[in-house]
């Protein structure tokens, strides 16, 4: 396995430059094949754990959901809190930083990043509540993309660019879970969920984070400062994809959901178990449900 290791290590080297050596021996970082084995794992729970389910009584989980969302929650400030002071009071340029250019600032955003990358893998835990109260319909293609390459994309990021430019996208992403576990969170306790009413903008708030990261990483591209080019491009690639994918999902489950609220109030025929003409009414039931995270 140590020849595996560093053969492969080798290879990644060869490819995309030296690693920061500022991460040597971090729990995950040494070698990228427990971060693969870690998503493999996932992807094969995604696949067996419905079918495992699938003749069984779900399981309710109330009582682990608020605790799960809640600690979410607080870990997600924490790297909100942390990244912005750090990068406030250690004068970051917005515009572009490179990722050996402020040393104390530096070796702080590397610590709070490295919880950020570890709390991708703590986020399988979505997926898997899914599974055990069997909402297999909020496992989606997008839940699944996102939740598998996060934790493989911010391996790579925090062995070669763990600081630097780096900080913005996980630092409006760490924002929104603190408002979107905190929703999550509070939705899981039944006598709470009548006075919810942000959850369609949570989506909206995930999409303006996403221009916003890439209108960011673009003035890193026309104001170069030294920070990798090649990582900046991939991160608006992978951006655009995310933008795609999410603007398909509110359209999905809310523009869709409106069309068919404003039929009922036409006139339409709908009948009281959530069908309509004998087709499932999936604005009544299977979007309202719908969580993309």
């Amino acid at each position: 396995m140590e020849t595996f290791n560093h053969k492969l290590n080798t290879y990644l080297e060869s490819w995309m430059g030296p690693r920061d050596q500022r991460v040597r021996g971090w729990l995950l970082l040494d070698n990228y094949p427990p971060t693969f084995a870690l998503t493999v794992m996932y992807l094969l729970i995604v696949w067996m754990g419905p079918k495992y389910m699938k003749h069984r009584q779900p399981y309710s989980c109330r009582g682990l959901l608020v605790l799960y969302n809640l600690g979410l929650t607080l870990l997600s400030f924490y790297m909100f809190y942390e990244l912005v002071t750090a990068v406030f009071y250690g004068g970051y340029n917005f515009y572009c930083q490179d990722t050996r250019s402020a040393q104390e600032v530096d070796n702080k955003i590397i610590n709070v990043l490295w919880w950020y990358y570890f709390s991708k893998l703590i986020e399988f835990m979505d997926t898997f509540f899914f599974i055990l109260r069997k909402n297999n319909h909020q496992i989606t293609v997008l839940h699944i993309y996102h939740h598998a390459s996060m934790l493989n994309i911010w391996w790579f990021v925090m062995n070669w660019v763990p600081c630097g430019h780096s900080y913005f996208g996980a630092s409006l992403n760490s924002f929104v879970h603190v408002v979107m576990y905190s929703y999550y969170g509070l939705s899981a306790i039944p006598s709470m969920r009548p006075y919810l009413w942000w959850k369609k903008y949570i989506t909206q708030l995930q999409l303006v984070q996403f221009f916003l990261t890439v209108s960011q990483t673009m003035c890193a591209v026309i104001w170069p400062c030294g920070f990798p080019m090649g990582w900046l491009y991939f991160q608006i690639s992978y951006m655009v994809t995310l933008i795609i994918l999410f603007t398909n999902f509110y359209v999905q489950a809310y523009n869709k959901k409106s069309i068919s609220l404003k039929e009922h109030q036409n006139g339409s025929s709908v009948s009281t178990n959530g069908h309509v003409n004998g087709t499932p009414s999936t604005g009544s039931t299977t979007h309202k449900k719908l969580r993309v995270d």
